[in-house]
């Protein structure tokens, strides 16, 4: 069995206890880690591809040890100009080893974190005419920050408010708000 995972901006073919270098991970060494963008997955003859992420498919691994690559030096020149430059860099790397592939039954942390949302929504009684006098202020309030300094002026001197010349978009935008 195996998949190809997406770690650190790098896609991967990955395997049970296959060691991979991968880029700087923020995990301490010793600890483990799980990735939920697996992209394809393979069991024998049966391979299941995602669109683009396979939803509850799971690779699990154990960072082994943080060290840097190998040195790449680089070297620019310009011929009958006298210019050249020579620069090294050394990536940092972090070594994993992966511990298993899990095809199904795991759930991606952003789909919880909605679904913790949509729960404490519908816990929430209000009253249908208070949703709708919210929302017109989020949304007037969202069309005051899309607006021009200019049309805030002219809001503000049909409201009546003045001292509105020096006024900043943002002190016009709480003033109509």
């Amino acid at each position: 069995m195996y998949a190809i995972v997406e770690i650190a901006g790098h896609q991967f073919k990955v395997e049970k206890d296959q060691k991979v270098f991968v880029n700087r991970l923020q995990a301490e060494e010793g600890k483990k880690v799980s990735f939920d963008n697996v992209l394809l997955l393979s069991d024998g003859d049966k391979v299941t591809l995602g669109a683009p992420a396979i939803g509850g498919a799971q690779v699990s691994a154990k960072v082994l040890k943080h060290l840097k690559g190998d040195k790449v030096i680089v070297f620019k020149k310009k011929r009958r100009k006298g210019y050249r430059v020579k620069n090294g860099h050394r990536q940092s790397l972090t070594e994993i080893q992966i511990e298993g592939i899990t095809a199904s039954g795991a759930k991606p942390a952003k789909v919880e974190k909605a679904t913790a949302v949509k729960k404490t929504e519908s816990k929430v009684s209000v009253s249908k005419a208070e949703t709708k006098a919210s929302k017109k202020e989020v949304e007037a309030s969202q069309d005051l920050s899309k607006m021009t300094v200019a049309q805030l002026k002219e809001m503000a001197k049909a409201k009546g408010i003045s001292g509105i010349s020096a006024m900043k978009k943002a002190d016009l935008i709480t003033a109509l708000s």
